[in-house]
């Protein structure tokens, strides 16, 4: 995964906590949920590029 995406997936994060918070200031659960299921799919998306990027590593260190 390149720089592009593990930007899109933070700022897919930061959307979610926005749209949470809004929420919460709302009193609207639907956003509030909105925003926590988008924080979540962008956390999930960055441990799986956590996890290419130290398998990068480790093939890198074999060669």
């Amino acid at each position: 995964m390149g720089i592009g995406d593990k930007i899109q997936n933070k700022v897919e994060e930061l959307g979610g906590k926005a749209k949470e918070a809004a929420g919460d200031a709302t009193d609207n659960e639907r956003l509030q949920a909105e925003g926590q299921s988008d924080q979540a799919s962008a956390q999930t998306k960055q441990a799986g590029e956590h996890v290419k990027d130290a398998a990068g590593d480790v093939k890198d260190a074999f060669k």
